[in-house]
């Protein structure tokens, strides 16, 4: 856990349409580009280990806009590939609002933030007492089902609250903009409020190329 104090002033940015990291919650890593090989390299050679997730934003007129929330994560686990990519795991931190992009000789982005407004994120964990659990695990069997897909049913249905909001507004197939709105959720219960619009809106027919409005 980390403190408002030890936060830096500036972050390493890893720009991915459809990834979103959440606090205390895991997103596993692909890197392979050598901007990002070089910005993994550099952020283990900080105290923080930190890697920040933004969305791009969708803007016909500038292709490099960013969303102003992101969130950044630690490097909590790593493993080199024989052909030198690198595997790797983020812990989420907490969100930030980005102020400027910095002008930098890194061959990556790096930004300007402020936390304030996240404080919620560097505490403990959320809970959500509206969370009707019984009638939100039947709501995704039936979406997994309907998708095909497979889970550890058994992990999940003793999962704590935040953990299981958060790891499926992760994981799950939502477009770009969507995850967005479940990133900026000023808490755990309209997260998942918004997640289970955006599952029953999925099981009406509504495509990724649809956004929730």
């Amino acid at each position: 856990m980390m403190h408002p104090a030890d936060l830096p002033d500036t972050v390493s940015v890893f720009p991915l349409p459809g990834a979103v990291l959440l606090p205390r919650a895991r997103l596993p890593l692909n890197l392979f580009e050598p901007r990002y090989l070089q910005m993994f390299d550099d952020a283990l050679k900080t105290p923080e280990r930190m890697i920040a997730m933004v969305q791009p934003s969708p803007s016909a007129s500038d292709e490099k806009r960013l969303h102003k929330i992101g969130c950044a994560g630690r490097v909590t686990q790593f493993s080199e590939t024989e052909d030198g990519r690198y595997l790797i795991t983020l812990t989420g931190i907490s969100r930030f609002r980005i102020q400027s992009e910095l002008d930098t000789f890194t061959p990556y982005r790096r930004c300007a933030v402020t936390w304030e407004g996240f404080d919620r994120d560097l505490g403990k964990p959320e809970s959500d007492t509206g969370f009707d659990r019984v009638s939100f695990m039947s709501l995704l069997e039936r979406f997994f089902t309907s998708r095909q897909l497979a889970t550890d049913w058994d992990t999940m249905k003793h999962a704590d609250d935040e953990l299981l909001v958060n790891s499926l507004s992760m994981l799950l197939d939502f477009a770009p903009e969507d995850k967005q709105a479940l990133l900026e959720a000023p808490c755990l219960r309209t997260r998942r409020e918004t997640l289970v619009t955006l599952i029953e809106f999925a099981m009406r027919g509504g495509t990724n190329e649809e956004k929730l409005q």
